[in-house]
């Protein structure tokens, strides 16, 4: 049931590795494969990861400068004449400036788009509120046509942008700026709309924790730390929150009859929302949610800000602990 995860998973000295550097590593090998694919970038090459591609494929590479408007615009011209665009900014201005020529110029002609919003969540750190987008899933995940993809290490980043390239259809790939701990393997399975158990306790577990993101890797933690306290728990990575897994998060509720959803976005719109859609028709139990609530990101120290905002391993066991008293 457990796929094969890094094996110094619970060590202090984890490996670190920014989840972007996965996209840009997956945009050159997906490059490789199709020469079809184009890259398409808002003035920030080296800080999306962009640049790789670039040096390599410099005759597939287009600067657009400060214009995300024109670069989704211009990707979906490209994706009409059969190129597989893959444009990048950060996540605060694509999609969050370019939400509408996305919604319309790219997913309502079901253009072959790939978009990239790097510098996702409120672990931008010092860049403040204004550049942390923290309710891109809302805006990307209620257009039709889109899939979303948040993996949730470099390696799982690397493997989601080269599926990403292979599908047809518009997709939207979330990533974080900082380094985060590397819980995945090469031999780790990913697939789009496929979510994964990364931990299970022993014995019947009693909450189901569905995390996304860099995340995945607090809710584990809590999990390892609450199974030491004698409650079961079982984790899962939603690698792809649109199409959600429903058959997995279906059956977690009903193998444990209590959901904790752990996100660095909104907890309104986001992935908990959407667990919470599908249960409140499909299976319904009691449901805690961890995210920021209704309030702007502000510059700090990257985990200094999760933990200011309720998304820290503590805040994660409290909710178990919590939802546990609402079965």
């Amino acid at each position: 049931m457990i796929p094969k995860l890094n094996q110094k998973l619970f060590d202090k000295d984890v490996e670190q590795l920014p989840i972007r550097k996965g996209y840009g590593e997956g945009l050159l090998e997906a490059g490789k494969q199709d020469k079809n694919v184009v890259a398409l970038c808002a003035d920030l090459t080296g800080s999306t990861m962009t640049s790789t591609f670039s040096k390599v494929f410099p005759d597939r590479f287009v600067q657009m400068g400060i214009g995300e408007q024109s670069m989704a615009s211009v990707a979906s011209g490209m994706a009409a004449m059969g190129k597989i665009p893959f444009l990048t900014s950060y996540a605060m201005f694509s999609p969050g400036r370019n939400w509408e020529q996305i919604r319309t110029t790219i997913c309502y002609n079901d253009r072959n788009v790939k978009i990239v919003g790097s510098h996702a969540g409120v672990s931008v750190g010092p860049d403040g509120g204004t550049h942390q987008a923290i309710e891109d899933i809302a805006i990307t995940r209620v257009i039709p046509r889109m899939t979303v993809l948040t993996p949730c290490d470099v390696i799982e980043a690397k493997k989601a942008t080269i599926a990403a390239a292979k599908m047809v259809g518009p997709v939207y790939i979330r990533l974080a700026r900082e380094k985060t701990p590397i819980m995945t393997t090469e031999d780790t399975p990913f697939e789009i709309g496929k979510a994964q158990y990364f931990f299970v306790s022993s014995g019947a577990p009693q909450v189901g924790i569905i995390a996304i993101g860099a995340l995945v890797y607090n809710a584990i933690m809590a999990a390892k730390e609450l199974e030491a306290e004698g409650i079961a728990v079982a984790v899962v990575n939603v690698g792809t929150v649109k199409p959600l897994d429903e058959k997995t998060v279906i059956a977690l509720a009903h193998a444990t009859g209590a959901i904790v959803t752990v996100e660095e976005h909104q907890i309104h719109g986001g992935m908990g929302s959407l667990v919470a859609e599908v249960l409140a028709e499909k299976q319904p139990v009691p449901i805690e949610f961890i995210g920021v609530r209704d309030l702007f990101g502000q510059s700090g120290e990257p985990n200094e800000l999760l933990e200011h905002y309720g998304m820290g391993v503590s805040h994660i066991k409290e909710a178990v602990k919590k939802v546990i008293k609402r079965k």
